[in-house]
């Protein structure tokens, strides 16, 4: 049976607890569509190709990791924003965002589950004194060769990450923050990373990682963000009796 919207979009604001952080959008609903959601599709971005399979699969509700209203913007609803509005009000479909929460969630968060996939335990806040933080560091089992870890992700996210280091120097403890993180790169060094790994580089990040001697990896913005939406997703199917598709519409960046 289908959930009322209210009820979907009050019971994730108090999963991901989005009270607790100062984000760059609204999280939570941002258009709203039909009362009832039973279909339900997830992406990363609320691009245009993820709205068009929408519309084709005939879903009550898009949920994404980056959505729309970003501080800063232009305001005025013209050209691509009037597109991407127009095709979400003319089908009557809802457009749900989390942006930080979704980060930061400890089970079903992008980093809970890049860390997992990556096989990193004990995974601990990178910054404990921040009530709204989003990175996080853990440990591996073992010390692998960075090179290992490296191709691991390679693998995982089906494209080549930027690493900055020796390939064969070993590394345990493991700090990352998925997306656009690179600024974070002085954090890691604080809490005695061996490796780092963001989905974006800045050209200081590499001369700092290089000075600082600690690895830094660049696996993608899109590619490490890929898993919360997904585990979000099908966490809502088994609690709403939901028919959930994850649709990945490819970005190289």
């Amino acid at each position: 049976m289908p959930v009322a919207l209210t009820t979907l979009v009050q019971h994730i604001d108090s999963t991901l607890e989005v009270g607790r952080f100062r984000d760059y959008c609204p999280n939570g609903l941002q258009v709203e569509g039909r009362p009832e959601v039973g279909r339900l599709l997830t992406g990363v971005t609320a691009c245009q190709a993820l709205l068009d399979a929408a519309v084709s699969w005939e879903a009550d509700a898009v949920l994404v990791h980056h959505g729309y209203f970003w501080k800063g913007e232009p305001a005025v609803v013209t050209g691509m924003k009037r597109r991407r509005l127009a095709t979400l009000l003319g089908h009557d479909i809802s457009l749900l965002a989390y942006h930080l929460p979704l980060d930061a969630h400890p089970q079903l968060g992008n980093n809970a589950q890049l860390g997992l996939r990556l096989g990193i335990r004990e995974s601990r806040p990178l910054d404990p004194a921040a009530s709204d933080a989003v990175g996080d560091i853990g440990e591996l089992a073992a010390a692998r060769p960075a090179g290992e870890l490296v191709a691991q992700l390679a693998e995982l996210t089906g494209r080549e990450p930027l690493h900055i280091g020796d390939a064969a120097a070993p590394v345990r403890r493991i700090a990352w923050c998925t997306g656009a993180a690179q600024s974070y790169l002085p954090q890691a060094l604080a809490a005695g990373a061996d490796l780092f790994i963001t989905g974006e580089v800045s050209e200081p990040t590499v001369h700092m990682a290089r000075e600082e001697g600690i690895h830094f990896v660049a696996a993608g913005h899109h590619a490490t963000e890929r898993y919360g939406v997904q585990a979000l997703g099908e966490y809502l199917a088994g609690r709403f009796g939901l028919e959930h598709r994850f649709v990945d519409i490819d970005n190289p960046v």
